[in-house]
């Protein structure tokens, strides 16, 4: 088995090869871990630990959409960084966070969630990526059928939609999931924070959200 290292990346790994079952004992064992980021795809498995920076902006992008969702009247179920995963393909993530909404309803009273069976995928995930990790992580989300990406790398956030007839993502100036919202704005915010406090954003963002119902 080798171990792949970059020097500007230390909080993750990528170990190979790997077996499709090692890897659903370790998502296992990791499940109360929080710390730690799993991603699988033929044999090569990315074990990440996300950085505070990471962390402490996939808190707050969560927190945005929240009140987005609040203000826009949307349904929204948060799972947090489930893994998700199928037999049948071997590919599995566990994204920083993902979120029900369109089909929010179709999983409402549910604990567990298991992309083997009926259960659908999240509508939304979030990769907070500011150490370029080394997977391509697109096309897992892909073959799982998740049908929308952020992707921020510190600086710049992207959205991407799953084109369902090439099972392949594009980029998109604005979110499929809050069509109000500019790939312009979340990045703005996270910058602002840091000079008047998370407090006073989330204000602006929810007076932000309540104006954009009136067109």
């Amino acid at each position: 088995m080798k171990t792949l290292t970059k020097p500007q990346a230390e909080n993750y790994m990528i170990l190979y090869p790997i077996s499709w079952e090692t890897f659903g004992r370790m998502s296992e064992e990791l499940s109360e871990n929080s710390g730690k980021r799993l991603t699988y795809d033929g044999e090569y498995l990315q074990i990440m630990s996300p950085l505070m920076e990471d962390e402490n902006n996939n808190w707050f992008i969560s927190r945005l959409i929240f009140v987005m969702a609040e203000e826009w009247d949307l349904t929204i179920k948060s799972v947090g960084s489930l893994t998700l995963k199928r037999d049948d393909i071997k590919k599995g993530i566990e994204p920083d966070a993902c979120f029900y909404l369109k089909n929010e309803p179709s999983v409402r009273n549910k604990q567990h969630i298991d992309l083997n069976t009926e259960d659908v995928p999240p509508d939304l995930a979030i990769e907070i990526d500011i150490t370029s990790g080394s997977l391509d992580k697109l096309p897992i989300y892909a073959a799982l059928g998740v049908a929308e990406i952020w992707r921020y790398d510190g600086q710049v956030l992207r959205f991407y939609g799953l084109n369902k007839e090439t099972k392949c993502y594009q980029e998109m100036s604005q979110s499929i999931a809050f069509p109000w919202l500019e790939t312009s704005l979340i990045p703005q915010w996270l910058e602002q924070r840091l000079i008047i406090g998370e407090t006073a954003v989330l204000k602006q963002v929810r007076q932000w959200a309540t104006e954009q119902k009136k067109y």
